[in-house]
């Protein structure tokens, strides 16, 4: 009884990242001269070879999704928030560029639609607000990236 407990409440807590197991290639232009290809293995995020482990919070909620990637957030799609174990703001990847300037990347969102997903990356220790206004006004939104299956 024990055991199939367990791997219930195991399963219930992988398949909230399922849709973004796997290599995404980038597509947008922020992607394709920042981050390059990327992929999710477990509870790693692997940009320009480097792995990152991290550990997902949250589900978004539609409205949240919507308020971060523009409008592009709907019921067909799962988003979902992480914790980064922290990517120092020295770390450059493609281009000698790095993901938030001069902040270390501690946080970020993804949205899958099908073979498409959109991920924004923030700094700061602080959780990010998905609000309109708190997208408006946030200081700590590093960038939005576009990627696809």
């Amino acid at each position: 009884m024990l055991l199939s407990v367990s791997l219930i409440l195991g399963m219930m807590c992988s398949s909230g990242m399922a849709q973004e197991k796997g290599i995404w290639r980038a597509s947008s232009t922020t992607a394709k001269s920042i981050t390059g290809d990327l992929a999710f293995w477990n509870e790693k995020l692997v940009i320009n070879f480097t792995p990152f482990v991290f550990a997902q919070i949250r589900t978004l909620e539609g409205p949240e999704v919507t308020a971060l990637f523009n409008g592009e957030g709907g019921a067909d799609g799962v988003g979902n928030l992480y914790r980064l174990n922290t990517i120092p703001a020295a770390k450059a990847f493609l281009h000698k560029n790095t993901l938030c300037g001069h902040d270390d990347t501690q946080w970020f969102a993804t949205y899958v639609v099908g073979k498409s997903m959109q991920l924004a990356f923030f700094s700061g220790a602080k959780m990010p607000v998905f609000t309109p206004e708190a997208i408006a006004d946030s200081t700590n939104l590093c960038g939005t990236f576009s990627y696809v299956r």
